[in-house]
């Protein structure tokens, strides 16, 4: 559905984007992450067509964004970080607004307003947007780029703002959308990603660093898997015990105790998981587990060391010129 091929963007000597290749298939639903002046923006610029690239090449739909803007622009919704809205219309006014605009050749009446219902604005499309709350001014602006059932629907910064019940009310419908359009999703809020998206694209200094699914993103640093562990068991005999799993790299006790249980820290060889190890220990050992999560090995911990190993290798490039 989206074809990026080579992407580069240059100002002067400063490369914004730098050899940027990547693909998104239909019905997908992908984070864009990145610092502060990573190049996010600037892909996402030259996605929708307002940004054009200094070569390499983009498609949406089969369609280069460059030799036919109009037609790859019909298969595009966007929804930038801050929504163009027109505060002295209603949403219903507005939503039609956006209708002609996009010379939209659905059927008007029952196109709006099966978008007014997926967005659930029914209940405020006759008010003034100037009126809404920033909840519902976010989802007239999802329901903008929704007008033509564009097939790619980009959002920037989607629950910028929001209070905890809307963030999870726009996440919602963010997954509901994944049913019939393919989504990309651009936000600093990591926890946003891991709830939403099902792939994770990390550029930093023009480049992609990672492109993983969600789940295995945390495959792409150097590291083992990392489990904290509660164990109900005599302390040292479960740690000795934890240290002889095969695949096990460290354990550490932290010394919390619960009751009758004790904590540690399993840290597994690169790509190994052992939780099934250490599930059927203990129970051939008769040592309940009362809890096990994964410890720095969320998409934070991960993004943060991606990142700073990126802007190493560059670092080091740098001097070696």
């Amino acid at each position: 559905m989206i074809k990026v091929q080579n992407l580069v963007k240059r100002y002067g000597s400063n490369y914004a984007l730098n050899d940027v290749s990547f693909e998104i298939g239909e019905g997908e639903i992908v984070g864009l992450l990145g610092p502060n002046g990573a190049g996010k923006s600037t892909a996402m610029n030259i996605l929708t067509g307002y940004l054009s690239s200094t070569s390499g090449e983009v498609y949406i739909n089969g369609v280069n964004i460059l030799d036919g803007p109009i037609e790859a622009k019909k298969n595009i919704g966007f929804l930038p970080e801050q929504p163009p809205l027109y505060p002295e219309m209603t949403v219903t006014e507005y939503l039609n607004f956006v209708y002609e605009l996009k010379s939209c050749e659905l059927e008007r009446e029952p196109h709006i307003a099966e978008i007014i219902s997926v967005t659930k604005l029914g209940e405020v499309k006759d008010r003034l947007i100037r009126n809404l709350s920033k909840g519902n001014k976010q989802r007239v602006g999802i329901a903008q780029a929704l007008i033509g059932d564009p097939k790619v629907v980009i959002f920037d910064e989607p629950t910028i703002g929001l209070d905890p019940k809307q963030i999870i009310a726009v996440r919602n419908l963010l997954r509901t959308l994944a049913r019939r359009h393919t989504v990309v999703l651009s936000t600093h809020i990591l926890a946003e990603v891991q709830a939403v998206c099902e792939r994770v694209i990390i550029i930093n200094k023009g480049k992609i660093i990672a492109d993983e699914r969600t789940e295995d993103i945390v495959k792409t640093i150097e590291d083992g898997y990392r489990y904290k562990v509660k164990v109900c068991g005599p302390a040292r005999e479960v740690e000795l015990a934890l240290r002889k799993i095969n695949g096990v790299k460290t354990v550490e006790s932290t010394g919390e105790r619960d009751l009758d249980s004790f904590s540690y820290i399993i840290e597994s060889e690169k790509s190994i998981d052992v939780r099934k190890s250490v599930f059927n220990l203990c129970v051939s050992n008769n040592w309940p587990i009362i809890g096990m999560e994964p410890h720095g090995t969320d998409l934070e911990t991960v993004f943060i060391r991606l990142v700073d190993r990126s802007d190493g290798v560059s670092e080091t490039k740098k001097r070696r010129k």
